[in-house]
């Protein structure tokens, strides 16, 4: 098995970790030619190279992961993070507070979309 072939394996045993096995088994059946590549890439690279990494707790990563997707206004792989996050241990007060520094930081509107999208998933989570 090569480098990449681990790293893979590695990634996506945390990504099912991190966001779920349905999450994971749902991508990986509607993978086509046109985007198995690309699957491969990000599974290998963000969540084998990156999320695999030892410095930072899964915990810590998606607090980051949070602040940058709402900053950068990617509000559907925020929701998908926002779950990961809860999956985490990441608690809402936590959540609030991260949601919170990143309005500050990166402009108001980016709460004015984010936390209505937390606040749906912390409803769902614990419905």
């Amino acid at each position: 098995m090569s480098g990449n072939d681990e790293m893979y394996e590695a990634g996506l045993a945390k990504r099912r970790k991190v966001i779920g096995d349905s999450y994971v088994e749902n991508v990986l059946l509607q993978l086509t030619e046109f985007d198995e590549k690309w699957q491969r890439i990000l599974t290998t690279y963000c969540w084998g190279a990156v999320w695999t990494g030892s410095v930072l707790t899964d915990k810590q990563r998606s607090l980051h992961n949070l602040c940058l997707l709402a900053a950068l206004g990617k509000m559907q792989e925020f929701e998908t993070h926002m779950r990961g996050a809860l999956r985490n241990g990441c608690t809402a007060e936590e959540i609030s507070e991260t949601l919170i520094q990143v309005a500050v930081y990166a402009g108001v509107p980016t709460g004015v979309d984010a936390f209505p999208v937390a606040k749906r998933v912390l409803e769902e989570a614990m419905a």
